[in-house]
């Protein structure tokens, strides 16, 4: 199983970002200077992890929605 790696998205700015699960595809939207953990609907992992700033993703970002 590969190692999940939480990166900081960075250029984001202020926005709300299209993210996709790494394990199942599944697509969801968060808000880039988020304060809670998000996790998938559909199959549990931890998506986002908040830093106190930027969030911290292991998921792929797709879109940063204006």
């Amino acid at each position: 199983m590969a190692e999940n790696k939480f990166v900081k998205a960075k250029g984001t700015g202020n926005n709300f970002l299209k993210i996709k699960c790494r394990d199942c595809e599944n697509v969801q939207v968060t808000y880039s200077k988020g304060s809670s953990t998000v996790v998938c609907n559909i199959c549990g992992a931890t998506l986002v992890s908040p830093t106190g700033g930027t969030i911290s993703t292991n998921a792929e970002v797709l879109e940063v929605l204006k």
